[in-house]
């Protein structure tokens, strides 16, 4: 697999969807990697506190907490994600819980193509401290 991150005005060059297609796996492999670490259990208990975590309801969610974290920058990534068009709703989440998450995912990828591994990590931080003081049951 080709590893070469792209600058940011290659990166600015692809749609906020097609960033939230790979912020989703970005987004999912921390997650994924978090409740591992967390406790070793039966991967169908992984997976049920993993899609708690993934879900477009939670991810909204964190958009509320990225806001005081972000760069100028990363924060117009996040609301070209939110403000893109072509989404469909999911059963489960209303269409502005859904715009919230899919902005989180568009910046979780645009962050993965630039290579800023580092800042993802800060905010994926920022999630785990999220969830840990507010003691959601993953």
């Amino acid at each position: 697999m080709n590893k070469k991150k792209l600058s940011e005005g290659e990166a600015n060059s692809y749609s906020p969807l097609s960033l939230a297609f790979l912020g989703d796996s970005v987004y999912d492999t921390y997650v994924r990697e978090y409740l591992l670490k967390k406790a070793n259990m039966p991967a169908a208990k992984l997976h049920s506190a993993k899609i708690r975590l993934v879900c477009a309801e939670f991810q909204s969610e964190i958009f509320g907490i990225f806001l005081d974290k972000l760069t100028g920058h990363e924060l117009s990534v996040m609301k070209r994600g939110r403000n893109a068009t072509g989404n469909t709703v999911p059963k489960h989440a209303d269409a502005a819980q859904y715009r919230r998450a899919t902005a989180v995912e568009c910046l979780f990828g645009y962050l993965y193509i630039t290579g800023q591994l580092e800042r993802l990590d800060e905010l994926f931080e920022s999630v785990i401290d999220f969830i840990e003081n507010e003691q959601i049951g993953v």
